[in-house]
């Protein structure tokens, strides 16, 4: 029996910032947004990561987006790119990146996450981003380091490493998370977070509320902001997790993805020391 996914392993180690703190040292996210019509994921995601404590945000965008995320930014810093070299050009002061909510499966986003991978930013891999190398996570995994995380549910799981859930959905995240060599996230009721050193520990604070559109694209972007501040990958995982759910529990019915970003403050200051 894996342990719960307790604030008491990680409480002590979240970034809070100290008396000098400045918003670099705070830790600068980056997170890749769609084109025209699929910008909502990265906002949701850039917002959570600001929201959580990264000192600077920046969406960067096919250059057909960047009209329509400009009037919707306010803190969020926003740049374009063309191909996968300025990406990583734009990318290469971040400490963290986000990629794949509604990135698009194309083949212009292999190259994106093949190119983040040579900034040494950390790394979130989500939605489209796993879906993108169902045929090919060979591809992907030379991608990864251990400071690295994907985020799948338990589809973009299976298409990633087809017949792993039939073992349970621990023994799976554990065997996943030595194969892509990275944190995996196996989102759900009772979320598993994995490493590649066989350390699991499953979510036990889930909320039914989190059941609706974005809500991972605001995970994703937790993830980011904390490992921007430089916080242990696997810490920062099972920390957003349990904050994500928190925040759900606290709102309750008629939640929508975009209410989760606002409740975050609550939920640190419910763990701050200070």
């Amino acid at each position: 029996m894996n342990p719960i996914n307790d604030p008491m392993a990680w409480q002590g180690r979240l970034p809070w910032p100290g008396a000098e703190a400045h918003k670099h040292a705070r830790g600068r996210l980056g997170v890749v947004s769609g084109g025209a019509s699929s910008t909502g994921a990265a906002r949701l995601a850039a917002r959570a990561g600001l929201r959580i404590g990264a000192g600077l945000v920046k969406v960067f965008c096919p250059p057909d987006a960047a009209p329509v995320l400009a009037p919707t930014l306010e803190a969020v810093m926003l740049a374009s790119f063309a191909t996968a070299e300025q990406l990583a050009t734009l990318a290469q002061p971040m400490d963290a990146v986000v990629i794949g909510p509604a990135a698009g499966l194309t083949e212009a986003t292999g190259a994106n996450v093949a190119a983040l991978a040579r900034t040494g930013a950390a790394l979130v891999v989500d939605a489209d981003a796993l879906t993108l190398f169902r045929d090919r996570p060979g591809d992907l995994f030379a991608c990864l380091d251990r400071d690295d995380v994907l985020t799948p549910h338990e589809g973009e799981f299976e298409r990633l490493f087809p017949g792993l859930l039939s073992e349970g959905r621990e023994k799976a995240a554990v065997e996943a998370a030595e194969q892509g060599g990275c944190i995996v996230v196996l989102k759900g009721a009772a979320t598993v977070i994995a490493t590649p050193d066989g350390r699991c520990v499953v979510n036990g604070n889930g909320s039914p509320w989190l059941a609706t559109a974005g809500s991972g694209d605001v995970l994703a972007g937790m993830i980011g902001g904390l490992l921007a501040q430089h916080m242990d990958s696997f810490d920062a995982a099972c920390a957003a997790v349990w904050m994500h759910s928190d925040a759900g529990r606290r709102f309750g019915p008629g939640l929508i993805s975009e209410d989760l970003p606002d409740l975050i403050p609550t939920v640190l200051a419910s763990l701050y020391r200070g």
